[in-house]
């Protein structure tokens, strides 16, 4: 089949360059909703033809979308052609493909005269799906399309958003607007946003979305609501989307009115395996069940004093026939836990290792508290050789100012994924945990819990994006870098213009240190106030249960800070291997970010640099606050180069941060010298209110927190 499309005459984009001083405006006004997926509008008169060579697409969906995605791309660029599009059932095909996988591409080109011949190469059509949005990134990229040599395959498996989304509407930790699931609509009202939706993910190689919280309602799980999750798979198939659904474990009584719940019953398996025939039934490629069990209140196995492993083993059965998984999150703790939250997820699942079944995997959050600023890589990855174990990042930023802060998320996603567990020996990264290499497991996954909500820029603001893309190009490749994923979002985003890429990466890349500094600085964790987790509450010892509260991972007192996790303390470095905690054991051999994680330690404490504990900790708190004044002045420099809404919409919103930088520099110091009576050192400018005045603040609606 041969189409032709018309082009213009558009400068290549490797060419545009703008001046420093003298960027030119953008016309036309734009409200984010577009995404990275913002190809510009066709400019100069249409004069050249491109040829896409492909097989009849009648009756392929994917290839349909490969096509039109193309022509849609191609279109304002002046691309020279032709472009074939091939697959082992199209025609020759070269044997040094024959290891791509069903989810991988290959791109090559070649200059022939003053036109590009290229070709995409894939074994499946949603290969070739996918090596087209890879083409077209290079293309908005600035990329030399007349040299390309790409081959790529996803090194995980499962690439999946969690969606914490209620049946009700609201997004528990969600700070963009209500679900994009119109539940009361569906089936019948297939929003056109549900494309959209499924396009953006195809985009970034996502390929799974769970649709609904963790903390699951039994509701999900009848006939009305399989039929609308079916809808949802319709649409999002030809994506190479799959849909899950989070499961609540008490289901069999609130739905089928059995007496248990215990997994070893009889009833209760058989209870399972006829609700997962009858979802497979109406969606035949079903991806599985995510499960939350006994933790935060959440029924589970243990409820009957079964084990974890018991419980997903149960549910893994059901699904077994139809090829469906079950991710069971390690996230535990209990209501009575003394000693060390940070330890239990390690203590229920290590010594379940290996008794978990082959279409289970044990979903464990990047770290062992809960999605902090900065948290040291969850001691379970490299503990549990004999499990599929699955990373869990959370892309919603629940402790990093929620919308309205920018944090790019890429350096703490790559931080967690390139830290060496040493399990066997240097180079036994998380990565290669999660990747399933270091082990030799062939069922492999990854989840972000998503920040996408009905606000027309999906994630609350245009810069929270960039961690959805982040997210979705390191579960495809976990070694690329995120300085190198954060010039893509930027030059697909806002322009390839050179200049405009340097200047927003360079924005882009510190940021989340920057909230580090004026948060959690030092390895401090948790000093979110009640009030939906924003804003500071390092004083907060009311709340019921002692590891909700700052002050239990703060530790403070009038002579020092620091949860001390050594051998002196609750001993938690025992359970990473026997190098690291030799590390570890000691502050001098511990990492300054990481110190009072691990430590507790004098406020006098000599640090590496020679200054006292106290005074380096109000000097990150200093830095903190001037890092987002950096931000917004390189942000004022690139007005020319931004169209209007996006740019002042990002104006705003460092304006937020920088007022609230400063109110968690003001109050973390004001408390921190209740205790320590200790003076600021020079140049560090006091407090702008008493303890009482930051202790009265509220913020009882925000959002997020239904």
């Amino acid at each position: 089949m041969i189409l032709r499309m018309p082009l213009g005459l558009s400068a290549a984009l490797s060419a545009i360059t703008l001046s420093a001083m003298a960027m030119p405006s953008i016309a036309r006004a734009e409200d984010g909703h577009q995404l990275w997926l913002r190809y510009p509008p066709a400019t100069g008169t249409p004069d050249r033809a491109v040829t896409i060579t492909a097989a009849d697409p009648l009756g392929r969906p994917q290839l349909k979308l490969a096509i039109a995605e193309l022509k849609r791309g191609l279109a304002p660029q002046g691309v020279q052609g032709p472009f074939r599009l091939m697959t082992p059932a199209d025609g020759s095909w070269p044997a040094r493909y024959d290891h791509l996988g069903a989810e991988g591409f290959a791109l090559s080109s070649r200059k022939v005269g003053d036109r590009i011949d290229t070709q995409i190469a894939a074994k499946t059509d949603l290969g070739l799906l996918y090596g087209v949005f890879h083409y077209l990134r290079l293309a908005h990229s600035g990329a030399d399309l007349a040299r390309l040599d790409v081959v790529s395959s996803p090194r995980i498996a499962l690439r999946v958003l969690d969606h914490w989304d209620n049946l009700d509407g609201t997004v528990e930790r969600g700070y963009a607007g209500a679900s994009i699931w119109d539940w009361w609509r569906l089936p019948d009202w297939r929003d056109p946003i549900y494309t959209d939706y499924a396009r953006a993910n195809a985009s970034v190689g996502i390929n799974g979305a769970v649709l609904n919280n963790v903390n699951a309602k039994a509701d999900s799980l009848t006939a009305p609501y399989i039929a609308k999750a079916a809808a949802l798979a319709d649409v999002f198939r030809p994506w190479g989307i799959k849909v899950y659904l989070s499961a609540r474990w008490s289901a069999p009584i609130e739905l089928g009115g059995l007496k248990t719940a215990d997994p070893l019953d009889p009833a209760v398996a058989a209870w399972w395996r006829a609700k997962a025939d009858e979802i497979y039934r109406a969606i035949p490629d079903f991806g599985g069940f995510l499960v939350k069990a006994n933790s935060e209140g959440q029924p589970g196995p243990a409820d009957y004093h079964r084990t974890h492993a018991q419980g997903a083993n149960m549910l893994a059965a059901a699904l077994k026939p139809h090829g469906g998984v079950v991710m069971w999150r390690a996230f535990v703790y209990a209501h009575d836990n003394p000693e060390d939250r940070a330890k239990q997820a390690y203590n229920d699942f290590k010594p379940l290792d290996g008794q978990f079944a082959d279409n289970v995997l044990v979903q464990v959050k990047n770290g062992a508290i809960d999605f902090q600023p900065r948290e040291p890589f969850h001691p379970l990855f490299g503990a549990m050789p004999r499990t599929n174990l699955m990373m869990e990042f959370q892309i919603t930023k629940e402790y990093l100012g929620q919308s309205t802060h920018m944090t790019y998320l890429g350096p703490l996603f790559s931080e967690a994924l390139q830290a060496d567990t040493l399990a066997q020996g240097k180079g036994s990264t998380v990565a290669r945990v999660v990747d399933g290499s270091l082990d030799g497991h062939r069922l492999t996954g990854i989840a972000g819990v998503a920040n996408i909500g009905a606000n027309r820029d999906w994630s609350g603001s245009i810069f929270n994006q960039a961690d959805w893309y982040a997210f979705g190009r390191l579960a495809w490749n976990p070694d690329l870098s995120p300085e190198s994923i954060a010039r893509e979002w930027a030059a697909q985003t806002f322009s390839p213009a050179p200049k405009v890429v340097e200047a927003v990466t360079a924005i882009m890349i510190p940021s989340r240190e920057v909230a580090v500094d004026y948060m959690t600085p030092l390895g401090l964790a948790h000093q979110m106030s009640v009030y939906g987790h924003y804003g500071p509450g390092p004083w907060v010892n009311t709340l019921a249960r002692p590891e909700w509260n700052p002050v239990y991972y703060n530790r403070a007192d009038a002579q020092g800070i620091g949860f001390d996790r050594t051998a002196s303390g609750s001993k938690a470095i025992a359970q990473y291997s026997p190098a690291i905690a030799a590390r570890l054991a000691r502050p001098e051999t511990t990492d300054d970010k990481d110190l009072l994680w691990f430590h507790h330690l004098p406020w006098t404490y000599r640090m590496k640099d020679g200054a006292t504990l106290w005074d380096d900790l109000v000097r990150h708190y200093d830095r903190g606050v001037s890092g987002v004044e950096n931000m917004q002045g390189q942000w004022q420099a690139l007005k020319p180069a931004i169209d209007a809404e996006r740019f002042e919409k990002t104006s705003v919103f460092l304006t937020i941060q920088r007022r609230d930088a400063q109110l968690w520099r003001d109050a973390s110091i004001a408390y921190w010298q209740s205790l320590n009576h200790l003076p600021l050192p020079a140049g560090s400018a006091p407090p702008a209110h008493d303890l009482g005045w930051y202790k009265a603040l509220t913020f009882p609606y925000a959002p997020g927190n239904p």
